[in-house]
């Protein structure tokens, strides 16, 4: 998992230093001297994490990470900010300036390697959705990491969890001084179920205390939870507890702060927290919505023949052991090359759309309703009786019937466009599955039924022959 790191300091010992330590832990380590070099690298080269000092000749370390955060190319790189200095004012500048975390020199071992393991891990799972929200858009990215708008924070929820309700409290009034978030708190395992069940939380902030409550444990039950795993994890330590907030880190929390908490830094940190939670809930809704797109027909909002490809066959291995009758039926647009030429494509967009209108609100919400391509539709049916069979109380829509109310429901009343009403007929093709037919199979009886439809004068039911 190690992966490409980007030392930047000015002092070659420092460099020489850091290089040592991460080189021990299997990273591959590159290094800069200056921030404008800095810049250069992590445009040309594949860098997982930049280790900047602050004190650097040039523009400085604020400046060269806002640099880097400011292009989308490089703003999710995580940066771990690095100074001799360790006032709360210079970690929250950091911060501030978009750096991912801070860390004092000389750095602890276990720390600076646990630190870089973590953003790491992190930035190799941006990584893939980024390669995947591109590969399904077709395009770059769209927005980065640092284009998070600050209405999103006010839109927040965090939740506080601290089995000593004073302690609870305390964090929680805090925190809402330094954070426009909805700030809530609970003190036991119930109220924790009680209150996500209820929202949808995009921080939890853990206390470690001395009490019953484990928070290793509660951290590791969010993780493994799929309503809360995709949160962004806090967690406060007491001091000396350095080794236990490792382990956390490990575990795959975002972040710890330990000893004396500094409220401001802490509300820093959650803004960070926050901005990466925002960024990846948008990858992975692109990502979501990009497949989702690929198995949906754009103009009527239908299934295309790409998902239908996927799915008949689960439908039908799924009903025809249990003994369900399962029907298809392919419906084709009486004459509608007549409509276009007639009065144009929009209009025919508009007919098309009103007939899959009229389909689904026709159908159950079980049955499969699919454009093919072109006036071509389809539709599948679980759970019902074949043309000639007589439907018992328990038994599903008769499919010959259905496919005759469809037929009816296109007739029956004319197609409102922009031009005039216009007069529409379907004609369709209808087959019963047999036992152990594949879908290939099924489909081509009803195909052969749609041409017999046709051939028959239109506007027609047929159903196939066994």
């Amino acid at each position: 998992m190690p992966g490409r790191l980007l030392i930047v300091d000015d002092l070659p010992e420092t460099r020489a230093l850091v290089r040592r330590q991460l080189s021990a832990a299997y990273f591959d380590v590159v290094e800069a001297s200056t921030g404008e070099e800095a810049l250069k690298i992590v445009k040309q080269d594949e860098i997982d994490l930049v280790l900047l000092d602050i004190m650097l000749p040039g523009i400085d370390g604020f400046e060269t990470c806002r640099r880097m955060k400011a292009a989308p190319e490089t703003a999710h790189i995580p940066v771990v900010m690095l100074s001799d200095f360790s006032q709360n004012a210079s970690k929250i500048a950091g911060l501030e300036s978009g750096a991912d975390d801070f860390l004092t020199k000389p750095c602890d071992f276990s720390a600076l390697v646990t630190r870089v393991t973590s953003l790491t891990r992190m930035k190799m799972v941006i990584d893939e959705l980024r390669l995947r929200h591109a590969a399904n858009a077709g395009i770059g990215l769209l927005t980065s990491l640092h284009d998070t708008p600050e209405e999103a924070y006010s839109k927040a929820a965090i939740l506080v969890i601290c089995d000593n309700p004073r302690h609870a409290r305390r964090v929680r009034e805090r925190l809402s001084k330094h954070l426009e978030s909805r700030v809530d708190q609970a003190v036991d395992p119930v109220e924790i179920e009680t209150l996500t069940r209820r929202h949808t939380y995009d921080c939890f902030v853990v206390c470690a205390s001395d009490g019953a409550l484990d928070p290793i444990r509660i951290a590791a039950q969010l993780r493994a939870q799929k309503e809360t795993r995709n949160a962004a994890l806090m967690m406060i330590f007491g001091s000396g507890t350095l080794d236990q907030a490792h382990v956390a880190l490990e575990m795959g929390i975002s972040d710890y702060v330990t000893g004396r908490v500094d409220y401001a830094e802490l509300a820093a940190r959650l803004r960070v927290q926050l901005r990466r939670k925002f960024y990846s809930d948008h990858l992975r809704h692109s990502v979501e919505d990009s497949m989702a797109m690929a198995l949906i027909d754009p103009l009527t909002g239908l299934h295309n023949r790409r998902y239908v490809n996927d799915r008949i066959q689960s439908m039908i291995d799924r009903h025809s052991p249990n003994g369900d009758g399962l029907a298809a039926m392919i419906l084709d647009l009486d004459r509608f090359k007549s409509v276009n030429d007639t009065w144009g494509h929009e209009v025919g967009d508009a007919v098309l759309k009103e007939f899959a209108a009229r389909l689904t609100d026709n159908l159950r919400n079980a049955d499969l309703v699919a454009r093919l391509g072109g006036e071509e539709f389809l539709v599948v049916m679980p759970n019902c009786s074949g043309a000639g069979q007589n439907a018992g109380e328990n038994a599903g829509p008769n499919a010959g019937r259905v496919a005759e109310r469809l037929r009816c429901a296109i007739e029956s009343k004319k197609f409102a466009t922009s031009v005039e009403p216009i007069s529409v007929t379907v004609s369709i093709g209808l087959a019963i599955h047999e036992k152990g037919e594949q879908a290939e199979s099924l489909l081509r009886r009803s195909d052969r039924a749609l041409y017999r439809s046709k051939a028959a004068g239109r506007n027609k039911v047929t159903l196939s022959a066994a």
